[in-house]
């Protein structure tokens, strides 16, 4: 993991004035959001089975995440490297793989070795400078 230096940790917004921004820069909610906390994430690199993420953590200070008037307060956006399983295994349904319904296994590192880690901490902090050109983000 690549913790990046950026001027979003420990800023704040109001979810509905943000999400946008963030979706059109290619970022989704990563999958494991609660009502409380989150992550924006978005991929940076997905080659031989190693995909390398940029993410924006957050917490909701106030209000519920599914609410647009939720503020949230930004933890440090990092970077990190995602190694999935290419093996088959030979237990499961051939079915589940050929349809693609097998494509959320778990990956067999979460966080792996990054290779070149100045290249993305660049790349990751001018992702969020570029991010932070377009949302309107308060000191909380």
């Amino acid at each position: 993991m690549i913790k990046l230096e950026t001027e979003l940790e420990g800023k704040g917004a109001r979810y509905a004035d943000i999400v946008d921004a963030f979706e059109s820069h290619g970022f989704d909610i990563g999958g494991n959001w609660d009502y409380d906390h989150g992550m924006f994430d978005k991929t940076l690199a997905d080659e031989d089975g190693e995909t390398i993420y940029l993410r924006v953590p957050f917490d909701v200070a106030d209000g519920n995440l599914d609410d647009n008037d939720a503020r949230v307060v930004f933890g440090t956006p990092f970077v990190i490297n995602h190694i999935a399983d290419t093996d088959i295994d030979q237990e499961d349904s051939a079915v589940l793989t050929t349809t693609g319904m097998e494509q959320f296994k778990s990956p067999v590192d979460k966080d792996g070795p990054i290779q070149e880690k100045s290249k993305w901490a660049v790349e990751g902090e001018r992702e969020i400078a570029e991010l932070l050109g377009n949302i309107e983000i308060i000191t909380i």
